[in-house]
């Protein structure tokens, strides 16, 4: 061989090499990037992983949030409720004397009847306005839930545990909280 045709087998050993190379290469940048595919798979499964737990917690925030509200609400109304209760019970004495100031003044001087009578009247529409109605006993059945009874007595006009009379009016809290409980006489 010459010198000629050695240099020609160097250039075609150096362009194989090169392609080999070149191939390499080649393939390395494939698994590159079939590495760079299935991080961008990982990262992006990751990412909707963190999306789904953040909306579970505000979802769960939200939800504590609402609950939070409701309990306040009611404990508001329970403290509101506590309120009227505890003042229309201080005032029942004042409006058990009004009622015994027109009891007692029946045939008397008619001004101050009616004045006393018109003082009545604005109670018990002070005490409506509140949701403060009186309980009813008249022609009742006794309930024990409603009225206190202080005496029995036999009596065949009245019916069996059927009121006889009313010694002290009870009042009750929009229909639901007793606030005094009617003292009366029960029959049979």
């Amino acid at each position: 061989m010459n010198h000629k045709d050695m240099e020609e087998k160097k250039n075609e050993e150096n362009i194989s090499i090169d392609k080999e190379d070149i191939e390499v290469d080649v393939n390395n940048d494939t698994e590159k990037n079939e590495n760079t595919n299935e991080d961008d798979d990982n990262t992006q499964d990751k990412n909707e992983e963190m999306i789904a737990e953040l909306k579970n917690q505000i979802q769960r925030i939200a939800a504590e949030f609402d609950n939070y509200k409701k309990r306040t609400q009611k404990e508001k109304d329970r403290l509101y409720v506590s309120s009227v209760v505890d003042v229309v019970s201080s005032f029942l004495p004042v409006m058990d004397n009004v009622e015994r100031a027109l009891k007692a003044s029946e045939g008397s001087n008619e001004g101050i009847r009616d004045g006393v009578l018109m003082i009545e009247r604005q109670i018990q529409e002070v005490l409506s306005n509140l949701g403060v109605k009186p309980i009813f006993t008249e022609g009742q059945k006794f309930d024990p839930d409603f009225h206190e009874a202080v005496m029995h007595v036999e009596d065949d006009n009245y019916g069996e545990n059927e009121i006889a009379e009313e010694f002290l009016k009870g009042y009750i809290y929009k229909d639901d909280i007793v606030i005094r409980h009617s003292v009366v006489k029960v029959a049979n």
